[in-house]
């Protein structure tokens, strides 16, 4: 078999398991009902976001796949791809808070303001720009 080929095919495969690996790490936390989970870490979201850019690798030891309720200010609401999200203000203007909501929230996210205090649960996985909650629904 050619080199080129054998390459392509290592490369195909390494592709594959990253993308299994990507897809499994999400998809986990999307099969959890999160509001008859036990709240493992209580917090704001201000004092989340700063503990993710002081100090990101403590930051993920302490949050990361944890069920987390945080109070929080809306800083935006969307709705893209079916998929509703609600993004807190954080420390500074660049960061905050990403909560990807459960599907059956949509009626409460669609009643929700602009700058309007909410405490919602969700499962933390981890810092991009934001810090990123998932399966999350409102607890107010």
């Amino acid at each position: 078999m050619n080199n080129k080929i054998k390459i392509v095919i290592f490369l195909f495969g390494l592709l594959l398991l990253a993308g299994a690996y990507i897809y499994m790490m999400f998809y986990d936390a999307s099969h959890i009902n999160v509001i008859n989970t036990t709240t493992e870490i209580s917090t704001d979201s201000r004092e989340l976001t700063a503990s993710f850019l002081n100090n990101e690798k403590q930051a993920n030891l302490v949050y990361k796949d944890k069920v987390v309720e945080v109070v929080g200010i809306v800083k935006e609401i969307t709705f893209l791809n079916n998929r509703n999200t609600i993004v807190l203000q954080g420390g500074n203007k660049n960061s905050g808070v990403l909560c990807d909501m459960q599907s059956d929230q949509f009626i409460k996210v669609q009643q929700l303001k602009k700058g309007q205090k909410v405490e919602l649960k969700g499962i933390c996985k981890g810092f991009l720009k934001d810090v990123v909650l998932l399966n999350c629904m409102l607890i107010n």
